[in-house]
């Protein structure tokens, strides 16, 4: 069958990949793709906001499988303008699609579902906002986390430990520094612990969770800085123990499937849970409503059973047939950014070393890269996802930096430490 993948970071770069190994699948397209995705699909010239440019391309070149990589395009209601169409689509309605477009509504379905959270209030204006974290703070919080409520590529969020912090977070939100989507915000409790990504296939009636995943959100080594798209992932994390796993499957994964059902959301793709481990249990921090990136990367690199199988069954309402097999070594993505991501960064720079990277055994996602004059250059914030698997943690992360310090351009930068949670907890 042919299969349209819609998007251009490493997220879609990892589903291509993983897609073309399958012996169900003629042909890979990729709309609108980078310069790496372009070695495993036909590259289409079609931005991801273009639903109906997308549709019309689906139809005319007898796709049988769409899969929509980004949340953009998801919340825009691609789904919907596909099923009107009798076009197979792999991810969630419009409607389900608000679960990550909006933070409120997310957090308004956790808690009528019973799905374990951190407890916060929403905010239309800003000097209310500002006067319920002084009282947060000024009645012993330890910590408050203010979130613009629409998309905002996963930069919308700030983990304040400091009022001041907290303040000027709510002001950037209002101020439009992320659009539309500050024009409410979400303050939150803190929560504390080790956070792990359960990303989920559900269909509406059947859940499964993939492989357990850490994120690494902040900039720098060590947990520092600000929060960023993502700076690594490990699979599988180790703070997701065999019991905790089932913890989450019943407090999250079944209370979510209740949830769509009764409220009547048409999910047919996958869900992801970000989870804080805190001294009460698993608590989510979020929904999204696609693939992470770049927790993607690690968890199709551990993958064994047939992606292009497993969605088609979860888009056709027959999870209940799927069976997934996990290959037992652990796998490391480290992201290679532009200098000064997550603020201003430049472009254009020449990408060396993609050849020597690949002959280690890693596999090199692209995220923001582009053919410029026949060469691979940086386009943007997170250009790279290097990925590499190894018999344990110790030898993934050797594997992957190995590979990551054969790739260089000018103003590079990544952390040094992608894994060392897990690291420390196998000693």
């Amino acid at each position: 069958m042919k299969v349209l993948v819609v998007g251009n970071g490493g997220r879609e770069h990892a589903i291509c990949w993983k897609l073309k190994q399958s012996p169900l699948v003629e042909k890979v397209y990729c709309a609108p793709g980078n310069a790496g995705i372009s070695a495993v699909a036909e590259l289409v010239n079609i931005q991801v906001s273009d639903l109906g440019a997308l549709a019309d391309f689906a139809e005319k070149n007898k796709i049988e499988l769409t899969v929509a990589g980004p949340e953009a395009p998801l919340c825009d209601g691609i789904v919907d303008v596909f099923r009107k169409r009798n076009l197979r689509i792999f991810g969630p309605a419009k409607a389900a699609a608000e679960l990550e477009g909006s933070k409120e509504f997310a957090k308004s379905f956790m808690q009528k579902y019973s799905i374990p959270t951190a407890d916060a209030e929403s905010f239309t204006e800003q000097n209310p906002a500002l006067d319920y974290i002084r009282r947060q703070f000024g009645s012993g919080a330890k910590g408050i986390v203010v979130k613009a409520d629409g998309l905002a590529a996963g930069k919308g969020v700030t983990v304040a430990l400091k009022e001041e912090e907290a303040l000027q977070a709510v002001r950037e939100c209002f101020s439009g520094a992320f659009g539309s989507a500050g024009a409410k915000v979400l303050i939150e409790e803190c929560l504390f612990g080790e956070e792990a990504s359960i990303l989920a296939l559900t269909d509406g009636e059947t859940i499964i969770p993939l492989a357990s995943s850490q994120d690494h959100k902040r900039l720098m080594d060590n947990d520092e800085g600000p929060n960023t798209g993502g700076m690594g992932a490990y699979s599988p994390a180790p703070v997701v123990t065999e019991s905790l796993m089932a913890e989450i499957k019943r407090s999250v994964l079944d209370n979510f499937l209740r949830g769509i059902k009764e409220e009547k959301l048409c999910f047919r793709g996958v869900i992801y849970a970000g989870i804080m481990v805190t001294e009460k249990g698993p608590k989510v921090l979020e929904f999204n409503v696609r693939f992470g990136d770049p927790e993607t990367q690690a968890v199709l690199m551990r993958l064994k059973s047939d992606l292009a199988d497993v969605m088609v069954k979860t888009s056709d309402a027959m999870l209940d047939k799927v069976n997934l097999e996990w290959y037992d070594d652990p796998a490391i993505c480290v992201v290679m950014a532009s200098g000064g991501y997550p603020a201003n960064y430049e472009k254009g720079f020449e990408i060396k070393g993609l050849a020597d990277a690949e002959s280690t055994g890693a596999v090199v996602f692209h995220a923001g890269t582009s053919l410029k004059d026949g060469k691979i250059v940086n386009t943007g914030g997170r250009v790279l996802g290097v990925t590499a698997k190894g018999k344990d943690i110790s030898e993934a992360i050797k594997n992957a930096y190995r590979a990551v310090e054969k790739i260089s351009w000018k103003k590079t930068f990544y952390r040094k430490d992608i894994a060392f949670r897990a690291f420390e907890r196998l000693k």
